[in-house]
């Protein structure tokens, strides 16, 4: 595959700062307010008691070391090891309360973010690999979580920290406080002017991130495609240049932190420099007791520690806003298909279905995929769509479903237009088997259940029997509760098959929608389907779209679709006397037989 698929990586665009985002993202810590407030109160505490130690130590210094008074000594020993046992303990409590609430966040953001997901119309899916959305409700949600329970727990308690020995600094000497401050706005300039490089730096290294999941989920799920093509070197090759870009990425934003963050500290270093030159001359001057010189000090390294913490919690934040922009972008999708302010319930279903001159295309700009479709299924008939690859069928199942919408024309049932009626109300009559049968992990059961919760174990071996699971479930020592695996791979594609046409008949739909249903079994296996068919159809309205036309032959109607229109319509005799569309798709699926000699045995079969 083109590596060109995947986003790209490198912005040309610097966009400023989106407070917006971060503000939203605070809005997750509402519901854990009390407890934040709590940790707030207990960092506080902490902060506080161990800015007292600076001056135990000028104390211990000035009127114990120089006065030579062990008593003052031992006081403040003791003293000291109390703060520090307070300081621990308001450490313990913050990491216990923080990571508490910040997983309560982080599992707040990730079920808000697949609720959400789950009810996004299938376009939404059509345009994005799903490791790209994998990638959302893992890595980005864990970034903001990382900001949210370290990050912020970092800036409370180091801001409470820096407020109180600026004060401190101010209160114990002006002249030496302003001189630690002068190199202050030199060290935001730098910032400043960096800050724009981070911000690109670290949205592209997400997005690098993203790839490598979206080509890591495509290349696992189509392992036997890879293996049976011998594509193990290229795809190999593949990933090593989206890790190679990602490295490439994720070096390019320490670059610029590793500019910044020294840049940082040696201004730190500056004006611890030009303190301690102040406060030499001072001492000899006998302005300053050396033990107000030391605590001095220790007070203002102490200022650079929180100012430099608060500095590299910055990264933090650039990483979690460009996962928050990520984020909220499908947050802020809305649905495609919605239900109408008025929708109805729509109860004691007949399953007459119905399209009123109907045309539908995927995006604007592109070609109508239907043009001006119109049919009729009556209740319990059996209609057939049959025509060449890209004609329209599918969609027109998609429609039904109403998977989507189209721009012109209605689809009725019993001649409510489907966009009157409630989704659940709608699709809960509707039952549909793929061509790809999806089984989900699990045990056989529980992926017939599937299509209705409440079904009892006599239900889902009723079922079973009427598709013939049954006849290869008894293989089985565990029966019914034999596990599938994910996507079924325990499973033949036929025995899938035959399971998606269980779960489908226990939901006791009025229409049945097989889209090309029994394409990926083989001829025994359809032979199965085929004697069970009578059965399931019984009393149900049926939309086959089928390409073996040895499976539709009996069907009421058989509309022939071309290049999204219908151009025959009849029973499968009628067609064969056109000698059009259908008569030629016939003779090439069956080329190999007599026409004249095959037709009724296909007919009576």
């Amino acid at each position: 595959m083109a590596s060109d698929q995947y986003e790209e990586m490198d912005e040309v665009a610097q966009r400023p700062f989106n407070y917006a985002y971060l503000k939203r993202m605070m809005g997750y810590t509402r519901a854990y307010r009390r407890e934040l407030v709590t940790v707030t109160a207990v960092m506080v505490v902490a902060s506080m008691a161990r800015l007292i130690e600076p001056y135990l130590m000028r104390t211990a210094i000035d009127e114990g070391i120089v006065a030579g008074n062990l008593r003052v000594i031992n006081r403040m020993a003791i003293l000291w090891l109390v703060f520090q046992l307070v300081g621990a303990a308001g450490d313990y409590v913050r990491i216990h309360m923080l990571n508490r609430t910040g997983q309560g966040m982080l599992f707040d953001l990730r079920q808000q973010l697949f609720t959400h997901i789950q009810w996004l119309s299938l376009r939404f899916y059509d345009g994005r690999p799903v490791g790209r959305i994998i990638s959302r409700v893992t890595n980005d949600v864990e970034a903001i979580n990382d900001l949210i329970n370290t990050g912020v727990a970092t800036v409370v308690s180091q801001v409470v920290s820096l407020v109180g020995i600026v004060a401190v600094m101010f209160a114990l000497n002006v002249r030496l406080a302003l001189m630690a401050f002068a190199v202050v706005p030199g060290m935001v300039w730098i910032v400043a002017r960096l800050r724009p490089r981070m911000e690109t730096a670290w949205r592209n290294v997400r997005r690098a991130n993203s790839n490598i999941s979206a080509n890591l989920n495509e290349n696992i799920t189509g392992i036997r495609v890879t293996q049976a093509f011998c594509r193990e070197p290229e795809n190999i090759q593949q990933f090593d240049e989206l890790n190679d870009a990602f490295y490439d990425r994720f070096m390019d934003a320490i670059k610029v932190e590793i500019i910044i963050w020294p840049l940082v500290d040696i201004f730190g270093m500056v004006g611890s420099a030009l303190v301690l030159w102040l406060g030499a001359w001072m001492v000899l001057n006998g302005e300053l007791t050396i033990g107000y010189v030391m605590a001095f000090t220790d007070y203002l390294m102490r200022f650079w520690e929180p100012i430099s913490a608060i500095s590299r919690v910055y990264s933090r934040v650039l990483s979690a806003m460009a996962s928050a922009e990520r984020i909220f972008e499908y947050l802020d999708t809305l649905p495609e298909i919605v239900e109408a302010p008025d929708a109805i319930v729509l109860d004691d279903v007949r399953g007459q279905v119905r399209f009123e001159n109907v045309s539908f295309r995927y995006d604007d700009g592109d070609r109508y995929v239907l043009n001006d479709i119109s049919f009729t299924a009556e209740s319990g008939q059996t209609v057939a769509l049959v025509g060449p690859t890209g004609a329209g069928k599918t969609s027109i199942i998609n429609l039904l479903m109403r998977f989507y919408d189209p721009q012109e024309g209605r689809v009725l049932i019993d001649g409510y237009d489907v966009r009157h009626l409630r989704l659940a109300s709608l699709r809960s009559h509707l039952a549909l088997v793929l061509q790809d049968s999806f089984l989900f992990s699990g045990s056989i059961a529980e992926n017939i259940r599937y299509g209705r919760l409440d079904a009892t174990d006599e239900d889902i071996e009723r079922v079973a029997k009427a598709v013939r699971v049954d006849q290869f479930v008894e293989r089985f020592e565990d029966r019914y509760e034999h596990q599938v695996n994910e996507r079924g791979t325990r499973l033949s594609v036929g025995q899938r098959q035959l399971i998606s046409f269980a779960r489908a008949l226990i939901a006791k739909p009025r229409i049945l929608i097989l889209d090309e249903a029994t394409s990926s079994v083989d001829t025994q296996t359809e032979r199965m389907i085929q004697e069970a068919m009578d059965a399931l159809l019984e009393g149900r309205t049926a939309i086959i779209i089928a390409h073996r036309l040895s499976t539709i032959q009996r069907a009421d109607c058989i509309h022939v679709i071309d290049q999204g229109r219908i151009v025959e319509s009849g029973t499968h005799d009628e067609l064969l006397a056109m000698n059009g569309h259908y008569a030629q798709l016939y003779r090439r699926q069956f080329a190999t037989w007599n026409l004249d000699d095959i037709q009724p045995a296909m007919v009576d079969a």
